[in-house]
């Protein structure tokens, strides 16, 4: 005869497995599947006379190759892959039979792909290739190597920059190299140390000359140092230094007259303008800007060089784009701002042209729209859809996001992403809150699709992604008002959003979780320690646990500009205990789910070893999740799979109307 505890237990198990049962029946295969699957193209340049377009693809391992395809016969003439764990970080056509590609290491889907240092030459049939830079260079160059500039107009030679991965501080050599073989020409040594983490970067004029360099100086706290000179043949001189996160002006190229940069700047407005600056006479002039958010540049080349800014791009409540009066290039810039009006809502920007702009490769899409590559040719005038980059996901259907802002406690206004699933009303639905990385400079937007969020949203859950203080993308002031306040002030502005949606009726206040990765692992954390009561689970993905362990562990450390900025944006003394999730686990009421990457170099597995003892030594309920070959994010469809699957029967367990 079973006992009453016995009997307790009985039912509890059977009631877990009736849960789990349901869970399991709410989760969507194809859909996990279709989301997971990476996209087939990520780029598409076209060559300067238009014979060729080579596009760049992920394949199921991760690793993005190259495929050269032949635009008149239709046939593939080449497939180009990296050695051993290398992707091709870029490809570039040098002249219409012979492209440049520039390799990576993948580290994790959170973090950028590093730069190897190799560039390789090879022909557009696969034939003739060439190892320019790096360790299997044919020259015997060890130096770690990037482009400077293609030079255009000299389609046998490009400019690099070079730097000695022996020497602690080097300093960083111009050189011109023939693409056959690798061979340089000293063009000059640029007076600004290489430090890890942080390589001089150069422009050059219309012309391949060196005229602008630039550098982030650990030594000055992670200033931005520029130097300048007027012509090949002049000294370098000292033109400004700019305080690391203070107001600046950065450049991206040139204008016709050699002497006239144009760049985003901050000297003059709280948002990223658009701006001219002078090296000269440093006349700086703003040529337009937006009060509320950052601005892009949409650029105007000709032969392979940059000739104008088109107009400007934005995102603030939509999509949306500001073409410029007098410009030259009217035929081109009309295209694109035609474009902009037959794909409205949608992000648009020239993936290549040709040299003579009659061929013009166009990427289209944004959050609820696969991104396309399109090509415009001016003499039939007609715009030829080249491919998809998810093709799969048009037999699903794909929950719609929208941006949306609300009022933080303080009056300020916060922008985010809401995404709501199909076919429901909007009305007391569960609820997902999913904060960013970063968190300083990221930001979450409607111009391209986020997986996570479509995932959910896809299951019956809305998804809010807010842009909370100290996100990037609405100004240096509203960044800086993240420093220091990672568990606090930015935390209230994510529950302000969840609050927003709770009093607008949208969610339910008795369903609802919050998710993230890297520094939203943290904010999952951070918030169920900050508003106990509020949701019923949370989810940490690679996530921050313990400020104190992220000065010491992780390749953020490693640099001294990594512990200069660490020391600026990370709280201090008390506060420090006082916003770190892993001291504060007492106050956590709800199912925690742990999900980490073994081989996670920015934020090491320890963070995640640390939390689950605490949890157990707390006696809190918690999953776990940890993965052989994946970092700082997952980047094997397989995982994600099996990452949503499990999230989402969590997530079903916790929100489940009883």
């Amino acid at each position: 005869m079973l006992t009453i505890k016995k009997i307790v237990i009985a039912i509890s198990i059977w009631l877990f497995a009736m849960g789990s049962a349901l869970a399991e029946t709410k989760v969507n295969t194809e859909v996990l599947e279709a989301f997971a699957k990476q996209a087939q193209y990520l780029d598409i340049q076209i060559s300067p006379e238009g014979k060729y377009i080579a596009s760049t693809s992920r394949a199921e391992d991760g690793k993005v190759f190259v495929t050269v395809l032949d635009i008149k016969e239709q046939k593939v003439t080449a497939l180009i892959r990296g050695s051993g764990n290398q992707s091709v970080g870029s490809v570039t056509w040098l002249n219409d039979e012979r492209l440049l590609l520039t390799m990576v290491r993948e580290i994790g889907s959170l973090e950028a792909p590093v730069p190897t240092g190799e560039l390789l030459a090879i022909d557009a049939d696969g034939s003739n290739q060439a190892i320019l830079t790096g360790f299997r260079s044919e020259t015997g160059d060890k130096r770690f190597s990037f482009v400077v500039d293609t030079l255009p107009l000299e389609p046998d030679v490009i400019l690099v920059g070079s730097s000695s991965p022996n020497s602690e501080n080097p300093f960083l050599d111009i050189d011109r190299m023939k693409i056959s073989n690798g061979r340089r020409a000293s063009a000059g040594r640029i007076p600004l140390r290489a430090y890890e983490g942080a390589t001089p970067a150069v422009i050059t004029d219309n012309n391949g000359n060196v005229l602008v360099a630039i550098a982030e100086d650990p030594n000055k706290d992670n200033a931005m140092v520029m130097m300048t000179r007027t012509s090949k043949d002049a000294e370098w001189e000292d033109f400004a230094e700019y305080p690391n996160y203070e107001p600046s002006f950065r450049p991206f190229g040139f204008l016709p007259d050699n002497l006239t940069l144009v760049g985003v700047s901050t000297l003059e407005t709280d948002t990223w303008s658009l701006a001219t600056l002078n090296i000269k006479t440093k006349k700086h002039e703003v040529l337009a800007s937006h009060p509320k958010v950052d601005i892009q540049p949409i650029i105007g080349e000709q032969n392979g060089l940059f000739t104008e800014v088109f107009g400007v791009g934005y995102e603030y409540e939509e999509i949306g784009a500001m073409f410029f009066d007098g410009i030259k290039d009217v035929k081109t810039a009309s295209v694109i701002a035609s474009l902009f009006n037959t794909f409205k809502g949608q992000a648009i920007s020239l993936a290549s042209s040709t040299a003579d702009n009659s061929k013009l490769v166009l990427s289209v899409g944004n959050a609820n729209h696969p991104q396309k590559f399109y090509l415009y040719d001016s003499e039939a005038n007609g715009l030829i859809e080249l491919a998809q980059s998810r093709p799969w996901l048009d037999d699903v259907e794909i929950p719609e996001s929208k941006l949306i802002t609300y009022k933080a406690r303080d009056g300020l206004e916060i922008s985010a992403v809401l995404t709501l699933p199909p076919g429901k009303e909007a009305k007391d639905l569960p609820f997902i809150l999913l904060p960013h990385g970063g968190p300083h400079g990221p930001y979450d937007t409607i111009s391209r699709m986020d997986t996570d969020a479509k995932v959910f949203a896809s299951h019956g859950y809305a998804v809010l992604q807010p842009n909370f203080r100290g996100s990037g993308g609405y100004g240096l002031p509203f960044e800086k008002m993240g420093f220091r306040n990672w568990g606090t002030t930015m935390i209230n502005d994510m529950t302000d959003g969840t609050m927003h949606l709770v009093e607008q009726g949208i969610v339910d206040k008795d369903r609802m979780c919050v998710y993230g990765g890297s520094y939203g692992g943290y904010a999952a954390l951070q918030s169920v320690v900050r508003e106990p009561d509020l949701y019923q689970c949370t989810v940490g993905f690679v996530g921050v646990y313990d400020l104190d362990m992220m000065e010491e562990l992780g390749d953020i450390p490693e640099r001294q500009a990594g512990l200069n900025y660490l020391a600026k944006v990370l709280p201090q003394g008390k506060d420090r205990d006082f916003q770190s999730p892993i001291k504060n686990v007492d106050k956590i009421k709800v199912p925690v789910f742990i999900i980490q990457g073994e081989e996670d170099r920015r934020v090491p597995k320890e963070q995640a070893f640390a939390l689950r003892d605490e949890l157990e030594k707390h006696n809190k309920p918690y999953q776990w999740m940890m993965k052989s070959g994946e970092g700082h994010g997952f980047y094997k469809p397989e995982n994600n799979i099996e990452r949503w699957t499990e999230m989402l029967k969590f997530f079903n367990q916790h929100t489940s109307k009883s």
